[in-house]
């Protein structure tokens, strides 16, 4: 059965349906023109820009400040700060809520590492946790049990555009009164049970640069509803707006960055980024047809049989009113055991040479580099993770196997990111997949197995349709 307004992509056979890897015609045929092209530049872009660079404006505030207010507005928040980039955006948070020595702060291994490396500057402790197998974001089942009398706050990351469970990790955080920073860098529009991604939180942070959903160039914001997370987050880093500072604890301290840091943004970012608010829902809502479509090819039926054995979308179910707004870095599961043992990376470079894009992996796990288990990146004399803390403390109290984390680039892989509802194009790669599935025997008997751990390093490119980790 195919959804309404889809067309059945009928089985290739015969001649023509033999392996591109193996000599066969590819399955992508189409000009992709600028079907993976981001962000979408327009007249409106360049003159908002021009009219900052001709004024001489560049490291003023007036627009930052109108983009700040604007996107918090749609975004249903008190404040919102722009940063240059949203890895400053997150430390800046992390300052605002409190976040200090002797803390610890639990996140997810499976991100990039600016969702919570910060915490070292601010001589916190990272703890990590596990992530759910069917979202790739923070399970909730593997939290609680770590929270401590140090636990300050949990870093929720809405990990490649899919929205964590916060209703259960709401009730984590209410129940021993932690704070909560959403890092939405992911999945910038998307849903949670009708409600935007970072609404949640005591503070979340977006990452806006250039290969992100909302792009902005190099950019990055922090919402809150509390103004003294506000207010800290100005002492830390954004002296030239101190005097914006009004709570009587921390007036004393206004004149100079805190921090040590200038966390101002760039104002030719500033003019994108009002432009990009005003563009982006339509945007979104087309790649939001686009990779459904997209999806649902691919899919299982709505009876539950396997459309296409061996590969499972990652997306919020339907019916739910949870979505992944831009679908920045889309994933799908991959079931070897339905494929005769089929290695993913074999499986990978069978559809590649279809010409579509399957990327084995996603981040490496943080919780098993050395920055994290070993490195001591201040002088301490003993790992940073635990230099804040009692000299009892041993780093091996930190250190833990996460198995779903530690598996994942066994498990997921990276599907083409469509900008446009173009159904032709979006069905050719939904054919090189299916051809992939099909004929998947007929790669088993050189499949070397090759090991895709680790083939996909934190803050590395992706492929070369601007598909981007950085935060």
């Amino acid at each position: 059965m195919v959804s309404e307004g889809q067309t059945r992509v009928p089985a290739r056979r015969g001649p023509k349906n033999k392996l591109a890897l193996l000599g066969g015609e590819k399955a992508v045929k189409s000009e992709q023109g600028d079907m993976f092209t981001w962000p979408i530049v327009t007249d409106q872009h360049e003159q908002a820009v021009l009219k900052v660079l001709r004024a001489g404006q560049m490291s003023g505030f007036e627009v930052t400040k109108e983009f700040e207010k604007k996107y918090a507005r749609a975004l249903g928040r008190k404040y919102g700060l722009a940063y240059h980039n949203g890895t400053a955006a997150i430390l800046g948070a992390m300052y605002g809520l409190g976040i200090g020595v002797g803390h610890e702060v639990i996140a997810p291994s499976l991100t990039y590492w600016a969702s919570i490396v910060q915490a070292y500057t601010l001589g916190a402790t990272p703890v990590f946790a596990d992530v759910d197998p069917d979202t790739i974001c923070i399970d909730p089942k593997d939290i609680e049990h770590r929270i401590t009398a140090r636990t300050k706050a949990i870093v929720v990351v809405h990990y490649a555009g899919m929205p964590a469970d916060m209703d259960a990790i709401m009730k984590i955080a209410a129940k021993y009164n932690l704070k909560i920073l959403e890092d939405c860098s992911h999945a910038h529009g998307a849903l949670y049970k009708g409600k935007e991604i970072g609404t949640f939180g005591d503070a979340a942070a977006f990452s806006l640069m250039t290969g992100k959903s909302l792009a902005v160039g190099e950019g990055g914001i922090l919402f809150t509803d509390d103004r003294k997370v506000y207010e800290r987050a100005l002492l830390f880093g954004h002296y030239i707006r101190h005097d914006e500072i009004t709570l009587k604890e921390l007036k004393p301290f206004a004149g100079l960055p805190c921090g040590g840091f200038k966390h101002r943004m760039h104002q030719l970012s500033s003019a994108l980024g009002l432009v990009q608010l005003e563009l982006y829902p339509e945007a979104m809502s087309e790649i939001d047809k686009a990779m459904n479509y997209f999806c649902d090819l691919l899919d299982d039926t709505p009876e539950g049989v396997h459309r296409t054995a061996g590969i499972r979308p990652i997306r919020p179910p339907k019916g739910t009113n949870t979505t992944k707004g831009g679908w920045y870095y889309p994933h799908f599961k991959y079931v070897t055991q339905e494929l005769g043992g089929l290695s993913l990376s074999r499986f990978s470079e069978a559809v590649c040479a279809e010409g579509s894009i399957c990327n084995p992996g996603a981040n490496s796990p943080l919780h098993l580099h050395p920055l994290f288990t070993t490195m001591d990146v201040y002088g301490h004399g003993r790992p940073t993770r635990i230099a804040y803390l009692d000299e009892s403390v041993k780093i091996e109290q930190y250190i833990e196997a996460l198995p779903v984390a530690e598996g994942i680039n066994h498990r997921v892989f990276e599907v083409p990111w469509f900008k446009h509802y173009r159904p032709q194009i979006i069905e050719e790669h939904a054919n090189a997949y299916k051809k992939v599935v099909e004929n998947h025997r007929e790669l088993l008997a050189d499949d070397t197995g090759k090991d895709t751990e680790g083939s996909r390093k934190a803050g590395s490119q992706i492929g070369g349709y601007s598909s981007f980790f950085s935060s």
